[in-house]
């Protein structure tokens, strides 16, 4: 118990100080994921930059020259899709709706040197083929199309996708295109007061917030990144879209071992090859990216070698540990309370989460510091009344030996602290009583 002056004033309470306490090794379950050997030493990708995170927790397993911006080319029709997903949510698109095409993009979709499918002036496509059309065969008039269908113009969904990345926290985005063309490809198109040469540029950390973003709202996404292939008709001929993501099952790159499902490259001359891709495997999902690949044709497989090596470099040296809900950690699951009638709260985790361990490190290894809202507190206590399941403040866990790294900067992982009691307030003779008893307890 804290010694206090014996000038302090009769009705001072105890200040219950908040510090780092070591996490009970009962909250955690371990898993031991298997995937083809790439030892951490041997690992040595061949590209400019690259990162490999939790889908979910957004925690860095991997990171090479992740802060640089590069270009992105056609991975920026992810964001892209993320504009046309919400408008379709808001109402404002449906998936059977017709669009009709403008003159700039048929003309870019009249272009054979570019990903495209041949779209007709005097013809109308649903936005469902248009979509199919943009992410499995990264069809640029096609994604030209729906941007005018969301926003008007080229310009004005251009606009839209500079400011969800800026508010996502990504700031120093470069964007000019919808499609990640370089401006003086889109004819017309071309973003005002932008140089002919200007392309989209991202930075690998950028590119993996931009997929776990999509992820998390539009996960159906997936049903269609994950289409081998597919027919596009366009209303006098066929085209057969072979998906550019080669690391699909039953295509060119595909690995038994990671079964990928996504996402979507990207390549041009400025960029090299791009790949944002995600794998779901042991029940676990994370999301890699890989930028400046090298690319000397068309068959070039190797940001797809990079990115095998990248997934299974992630699955054999990590264990996965599952934090579960409601759990106490000790020597942090409790707070004083403030004139309440009991004097501690008890505190849990609010949601079951969980962290990437590497091997040899134990989840025994895992700390927590419990932070408490400082409106929630007076005296260093929890003001009564307290609701049960309020949240009181934050757990933030750490792990000796090994550094936790996320790609909102954090160097911890945070859950939301919560009582698992109601805690009603004391009256006022026993907060008196509990006060001249502190008070005489000290004095001697």
């Amino acid at each position: 118990m804290m010694v206090f002056k014996r000038v302090k004033k009769l009705f001072l309470s105890l200040v219950i100080a908040t510090t780092a306490f070591t996490a009970s090794a009962g909250v955690f379950n371990i898993t031991k994921v298997k995937a083809d050997s790439t030892n951490v030493q041997d690992l040595n990708l061949n590209v400019k930059s690259a990162i490999a995170i939790d889908a979910t927790t957004g925690q860095v397993l991997y990171a090479k020259n992740e802060n640089q911006a590069l270009p992105i080319a056609s991975m920026s029709k992810l964001i892209s899709v993320y504009l046309v997903l919400q408008a379709i949510k808001e109402g404002k698109l449906s998936w059977n709706q017709k669009v009709s095409v403008d003159n700039d993009s048929y003309e870019v979709s009249q272009n054979t040197t570019l990903s495209n499918v041949p779209l007709l002036k005097d013809h109308t496509y649903t936005v469902k083929q248009l979509y199919q059309a943009s992410l499995i065969y990264s069809a640029n008039g096609a994604v030209m199309t729906l941007a005018n269908a969301v926003a008007g113009s080229q310009k004005a969904f251009v606009d839209k996708m500079r400011a969800l990345v800026k508010s996502w926290g990504i700031k120093d985005a470069e964007l000019y295109t919808v499609s990640g063309l370089d401006n003086d490809q889109v004819g017309n198109a071309k973003y005002p007061g932008a140089s002919t040469d200007a392309v989209n540029k991202l930075s690998a950390s950028d590119m993996a917030l931009v997929a776990e973003k999509i992820l998390k709202y539009y996960p159906d996404i997936l049903k269609t990144t994950s289409i081998t292939r597919m027919k596009f008709n366009n209303g006098t001929t066929e085209t057969e879209m072979e998906n550019w993501n080669w690391m699909l099952k039953g295509l060119a790159s595909s690995f038994t071992e990671l079964p990928v499902d996504g996402l979507k490259t990207g390549t041009s001359d400025t960029a090299g090859a791009d790949f944002t891709g995600t794998v779901h495997k042991d029940g676990h999902r994370i999301i890699t990216v890989v930028m400046g690949a090298q690319h000397t044709s068309d068959t070039d497989m190797s940001r797809f070698v990079q990115t095998q090596k990248l997934m299974s470099y992630v699955y054999d040296n990590f264990t996965y540990a599952t934090i579960a809900a409601n759990k106490a950690f000790k020597k942090a699951d409790s707070l004083s309370t403030y004139e309440g009638k009991k004097l501690t709260a008890k505190i849990v985790n609010k949601q079951a989460t969980h962290v990437w361990l590497k091997n040899g490190v134990s989840a025994n290894n895992i700390t927590a510091k419990l932070t408490a809202n400082k409106k929630l507190l007076k005296n260093g206590g929890l003001v009564a009344p307290l609701a049960k399941g309020r949240n009181i403040g934050t757990l933030s866990l750490s792990v000796k030996g090994q550094e936790l790294s996320y790609l909102d900067g954090a160097s911890t992982l945070k859950l939301a602290a919560v009582n698992t009691q109601k805690i009603e307030k004391a009256n006022l003779f026993v907060i008196m009583g509990r006060a001249i008893k502190n008070f005489f307890s000290n004095l001697f």
